[in-house]
């Protein structure tokens, strides 16, 4: 019996949606990789890692899940689903159980970003109001999107999907790197998240780990083939 090829679920982060993954498809789906890029809802960690394992258990067959940014944090927990055979992180947070990203984001001196995030109220599901983020357009393309083209980061900035901030106080309720293989990329001139926050979560997580110098928070967009061909590694990795 041939080998069953795992089906390669991107997850994208904040600020963002799987329009970040468009270079990535490509590359993959040249290679006659299947891909699936769901939208992430992007209200909480728990409810929106439980969003994920949802998809990913109704895919028939083995599953890499590769994360974006606070995809990471989702593919974290979502990964313990028995059919995710590898967990790939792109410019991500790498958590352990019990950890926040405010947590893991303390340990490390504060990015950039943060000083150019605004404030927004929408309602919450009890009927309340919940606050979410987004960054501050004018500030988008170099704190997010710096080596993208002027044109395409001015979109992204417009068209960006908010973050409730709850999300950066939830714990992970799992750590599905203990039990399953892990590679991750970083992106050197990441201003968004501390490279070294990505650096400390890959190498805790035993790895196997490529560093793009020079690559922005958007790196999926900009160096697509270099990260879809880590991608592949887990995917030819992982196919039995």
């Amino acid at each position: 019996m041939s080998p069953s090829p795992p089906t390669v679920v991107l997850v994208h982060g904040a600020f963002a949606d799987a329009a970040g993954w468009l270079g990535v498809i490509d590359e993959l789906q040249r290679d006659g990789i299947r891909v699936l890029a769901p939208a992430n809802p992007l209200r909480g960690l728990a409810s929106d890692a439980a969003y994920l394992t949802s998809v990913v258990e109704q895919i028939d067959g083995p599953v890499v899940l590769a994360g974006h940014s606070y995809g990471g944090a989702l593919i974290t927990v979502a990964g313990t689903a028995s059919n995710v055979v590898g967990l790939v992180y792109v410019a991500a947070y790498v958590l352990e159980e019990g950890e926040s990203l405010g947590e893991l984001q303390g340990r490390f001196p504060g990015s950039p970003l943060a000083a150019h995030l605004e404030q927004w109220t929408c309602p919450a599901p009890d009927g309340g109001t919940a606050t979410e983020v987004t960054i501050a357009t004018e500030a988008f393309p170099e704190m997010f999107a710096a080596d993208v083209s002027p044109s395409v980061a001015r979109i992204l900035a417009v068209s960006q999907r908010p973050l409730v901030t709850s999300a950066f106080t939830e714990t992970a309720e799992a750590a599905a790197w203990r039990t399953k293989p892990v590679w991750a990329v970083v992106a050197g001139a990441d201003q968004a998240i501390n490279p070294e926050v990505e650096r400390f979560g890959a190498e805790r997580a035993g790895a196997t780990v490529v560093e793009l110098d020079g690559a922005s928070h958007a790196v999926a967009l900009s160096r697509p083939k270099a990260v879809a061909d880590v991608i592949r590694d887990a995917v030819h990795a992982t196919t039995r």
